[in-house]
């Protein structure tokens, strides 16, 4: 299959490289010179002149909404995977006439996830506690993460959407969100106008009360969940890969792209059953933007 990514930093290059392990033929849309021999500098030469069936936009997240209309306006009707967050800000539904619309929560792919999901569905669940943390600075080795989108508040950054992957799945393992309260901000001293920190209480369908911790600043990466359930605890480790539950711990071991590949897998096949659709993704975003009026304004936000 033909594959275009539009946006070739970090990520944009993970997505490359997955591809064309897979054995798709990949083309790149980027304003940077770059070594990569399909390269155009806009999207309307790629669709034009590369025809391709699928399209990866991994540009920063200030740039999505742009580049999803340009992407519109070019009459492209096949297949889209929008890294997440899908927005910066807002909500809106994308512009139709595209095949499939799917948003990047890669981590739904992850075996103990997906082990985790399936203990916690057979169980009544009191209260859920997740974590994740990582240091800012150890993300991109060799870059100075103060210029990084991340850092840069303006540009779409802050622990809130980078780490959205935890509000994707709180949402897919126990329902859709129905208030919630938050603290959040720059409360770190890594010289960055993002938030480095947010904490977030929330109840959900299926759990009376979330809990949930996210920040730029534990110099160890973590990430994990706790669920209380009528059928004891059922914990998640994503770093080490293990489910814990009274009756021992499972170990899932996982290669760097393995969910990135599974992902590509399910966008390329039409498989549905794991892979965020656009509503799911939106939801996300209104979860984001009612985290934020929550914290500037000290009150419950209902949604």
């Amino acid at each position: 299959m033909k594959a275009l990514v539009i946006g070739y930093g970090s990520i944009g290059k993970r997505h490359v490289d997955v591809l064309g392990a897979l054995g798709h033929n990949v083309a790149v849309v980027s304003r940077r010179d770059i070594d990569h021999a399909d390269h155009y500098q806009s999207i309307e030469a790629a669709v034009q002149d590369f025809a391709p069936a699928y399209v990866v936009v991994a540009s920063r997240t200030v740039e999505h909404r742009g580049d999803i209309e340009a992407l519109s306006q070019t009459g492209f009707t096949g297949k889209v995977l929008i890294e997440k967050p899908v927005y910066d800000a807002g909500s809106e539904n994308p512009p139709e006439g595209f095949d499939t619309v799917k948003v990047a929560f890669n981590l739904r792919f992850h075996p103990a996830l997906l082990r985790f999901r399936e203990i916690v569905a057979t169980r009544a669940v009191s209260a859920v506690t997740v974590y994740a943390g990582s240091y800012l600075p150890d993300w991109r080795p060799g870059s100075d993460f103060r210029k990084g989108y991340s850092a840069i508040r303006a540009e779409g950054g802050g622990v809130l959407r980078d780490l959205s992957h935890e509000l994707d799945y709180v949402l897919w393992l126990f329902g859709a969100w129905r208030r919630v309260a938050a603290i959040g901000g720059t409360f770190g001293n890594l010289g960055i106008d993002s938030d480095d920190v947010f904490s977030v209480i929330m109840e959900t369908e299926r759990v009376p009360s979330v809990t949930l911790g996210i920040n730029y600043l534990d110099s160890k990466v973590r990430r994990d969940i706790m669920a209380l359930t009528d059928k004891g605890s059922v914990r998640l480790d994503l770093a080490a890969g293990t489910v814990e539950t009274d009756d021992g711990v499972e170990t899932f071991t996982t290669e760097r792209n393995d969910t990135y590949r599974a992902q590509h897998e399910a966008m390329v096949s039409g498989n549905d059953a794991i892979i965020c659709n656009i509503s799911e993704g939106l939801q996300v975003m209104r979860l984001i933007d009612a985290c934020e009026h929550a914290a500037g304004s000290g009150n419950w936000v209902q949604a």
